[in-house]
């Protein structure tokens, strides 16, 4: 079952199932005031699922973008995002990161190992997703990409050395309930809420989310 949240001025975002993606895309834009653009979809063919995009090995089918302009693409506005849509209701749904968040990326096992730590520490999280390409993707404030090479060092750890990635400006993210391929759909293992509005600052959460990834070496 999806959990509700009661009506606040903060978010409605989880409530997706049964939601077009247009829908979806368009309270991303309102409740949260993310940006968000079209990605690429997938097609029936042979029986199958394809990406749009042609490419039979594609390594995130269904969820990457369409074209390589697609930064000038992302928007905020829920009638424009409401106007791509129309042209293309499948498409995924995709968030450009350095804007109103940056996204800290680790392995899944990782992931939930600092969540565990972050919980038992009585850290304030945002929003976390889990794909199915083996990453969950931790919301954190703008700036992080710049921050957290220096962090990890400070930690003790060569950057180099540990799975661990700051998305920052030039990158995106995939948000739920977009699909890859076959392997399923990008979910929330933190579902935006009106507590978690407020992003943390990578600085709060860089000590778990490294010690993990050194753990799942």
């Amino acid at each position: 079952m999806e959990e509700t949240i009661p009506a606040t001025d903060a978010v409605q975002i989880p409530k997706q199932r049964g939601e077009s993606l247009l829908e979806t895309a368009v309270r991303y834009a309102e409740d949260r005031h993310w940006d968000v653009f079209p990605g690429t979809w997938l097609e029936a063919v042979d029986g199958g699922q394809l990406c749009c995009c042609g490419d039979a090995a594609c390594e995130a089918p269904g969820a990457h973008p369409v074209r390589p302009d697609w930064a000038t693409q992302a928007t905020g506005s829920a009638t424009a995002v409401r106007r791509l849509w129309q042209r293309q209701p499948n498409a995924s749904i995709l968030l450009p990161t350095g804007r109103t968040f940056d996204a800290v990326s680790v392995p899944e096992t990782a992931g939930f190992l600092a969540l565990a730590r972050m919980e038992r520490m009585g850290l304030r999280l945002g929003p976390v997703t889990l794909a199915p390409d083996g990453r969950m993707r931790f919301f954190v404030l703008p700036g992080a990409a710049a921050k957290v090479p220096e962090l990890v060092r400070k930690l003790g750890w060569a950057p180099a050395s540990l799975d661990l990635v700051a998305c920052g400006d030039g990158a995106y993210v995939a948000a739920p309930p977009t699909r890859f391929g076959s392997r399923g759909a990008v979910q929330w293992a933190c579902r935006p809420t009106a507590v978690n509005r407020w992003l943390p600052d990578v600085e709060e959460l860089i000590s778990p989310l490294a010690y993990a990834c050194g753990r799942d070496r």
